[in-house]
């Protein structure tokens, strides 16, 4: 008997890019899988010739407290355990804006109080019986019933929504795993789903889940790599010039950078950056250089925030918007489009190069052998509403080899005459371990990521 049957649970939008939108399905029909993507997601995914199962519920308004708290306690532990304030960035304030928010922040405070210390685990356990109470839980249990997968492979492991299927895959003897779906999670505590198995990025992010999670053990860890960055490798993505600037209404004859925005959070300075790289590329066109900027906004940030500087400086910043479509309320309801993987693709493609705040498209430029500069500084003049200095402490930056694996802008006064060095291909040395630090994070061979997924799930199903 042929063990098969692969259900890819899709809690939210995050996973569509990685598992729907690239070779990944193709790869695995092509194996002999019976591939049916469980759900969650307001898109019909049958329009894309896939099988497509709705999974309808949602997760116990307990259990995203007890959620909560769970986070809280584990970044508090990480701060002790490494003597590191850190991970104090990590936590957000909670909004309280209603009597009912006031209450559900009271008894996440509650929690953490009961259950800090050596008593997470029981936290743990509280998670799972909460979710087996609900009918989310037992419509799940009789979806598998009748369906009959043999694997149930999560694409995101923090979602509180995916508890219940994978808890009733696990309940019924079927395998379970989860991917770790960006570079930074793991060290920011979005661990909710506990599953058999984890597919991670590189051996940097499986030393990472055994480091912070001692109840894993290392052979449920499988690293595969990331779907993430395959399209970069796929030359058939290419446009011709002529079709990209038709497709975006961009001027012809010039050299295009890349400016690539940040989610509000993280940069609510970005504006700022924006417009000082403006002024620069205006700089440099006065001495004979013909620039302009092709800014990407975070596919999440639908703000006006950046509507005066594209305003101002239209003669140097053109706006290459990514295809995301917002479908709710919350982030993770904003949802890419299968163009988009065409757009990110050849916005590289036909950019010198890339500047951002932090931001993990190094990698997407360094796949095409094109070098980041990272800013670094706070902007005069305004509220300082985030330290930029903060982000560059995060732990998932001390993975990079060396400081010269991006270009550091440290002054606005400095951009242009930086900018200029980097269009005149002065940049071995930061390629050169831009490549390291991305080998580190992503693996040696991340075109194969997809095809790594499926044979570690086939030697699971076969051992």
């Amino acid at each position: 008997m042929k063990h098969n049957k692969v259900f890819v649970l899709l809690p939210d939008g995050i996973g569509l890019k990685n598992f729907v939108f690239s070779s990944f399905p193709v790869i695995g029909e092509n194996m002999d899988f019976e591939v049916t993507y469980w759900n969650q997601t307001s898109f019909d995914l049958s329009e894309l010739g896939c099988r497509n199962l709705k999974l309808f519920g949602k997760a116990s308004p307990k259990t995203d407290l007890y959620k909560r708290a769970r986070k809280e306690i584990e970044l508090k532990k990480f701060e002790g355990q490494f003597q590191d304030d850190i991970y104090r960035k990590y936590s957000f304030k909670p909004s309280i804006k209603t009597l009912k928010q006031f209450i559900k922040n009271g008894l996440v405070h509650y929690y953490i109080l009961k259950y800090k210390g050596n008593k997470l685990s029981r936290l743990r356990d509280k998670i799972k019986t909460s979710e087996r109470k609900t009918e989310f839980y037992k419509s799940c249990v009789e979806t598998l019933k009748k369906e009959k997968p043999d694997f149930v492979f999560c694409t995101n492991q923090r979602p509180v929504n995916a508890i219940s299927p994978i808890l009733a895959a696990q309940d019924l003897g079927v395998p379970t795993a989860t991917f770790i779906f960006s570079w930074d999670n793991v060290p920011k505590a979005t661990m909710v789903l506990e599953t058999d198995y984890y597919f991670v990025w590189s051996v940097h992010m499986k030393n990472e889940l055994l480091t912070y999670y001692p109840y894993i053990n290392e052979a449920q860890i499988h690293v595969t790599g990331t779907p993430q960055f395959e399209c970069h490798f796929q030359k058939e993505l290419v446009l011709s010039k002529d079709e990209f600037i038709n497709w975006n209404n961009l001027p012809k004859g010039v050299d295009y950078i890349c400016f690539s925005g940040d989610d509000v959070t993280t940069s609510p300075h970005d504006p700022q950056y924006l417009e000082a790289t403006a002024k620069a590329v205006r700089q440099l066109n006065d001495k004979g250089y013909n620039i302009v900027i092709l800014f990407r906004k975070c596919p999440v940030d639908f703000s006006n925030r950046f509507d005066l500087v594209l305003k101002t400086y239209k003669d140097v910043v053109y706006e290459v918007s990514p295809k995301w479509e917002k479908r709710g309320a919350y982030w993770n309801e904003i949802m890419p489009l299968k163009e988009d993987v065409l757009q990110l693709f050849n916005t590289i493609n036909y950019s010198k190069l890339v500047i951002n705040v932090g931001s993990s498209m190094v990698f997407d430029f360094i796949c095409h052998n094109k070098p980041c500069a990272y800013m670094n500084y706070n902007p005069k003049a305004i509220e300082n509403l985030k330290d930029i200095h903060t982000i560059y402490k995060y732990v998932h930056f001390r993975s990079m080899p060396t400081r010269e694996s991006v270009v550091w802008l440290n002054n606005s006064d400095l951009i242009s005459e930086q900018l200029e060095t980097m269009l005149n291909d002065e940049n071995q040395s930061v390629l050169s371990s831009a490549k390291k630090w991305f080998n580190i994070i992503a693996g040696e061979k991340p075109q194969r990521a997809s095809e790594n997924i499926w044979k570690t799930i086939k030697g699971i199903l076969n051992a």
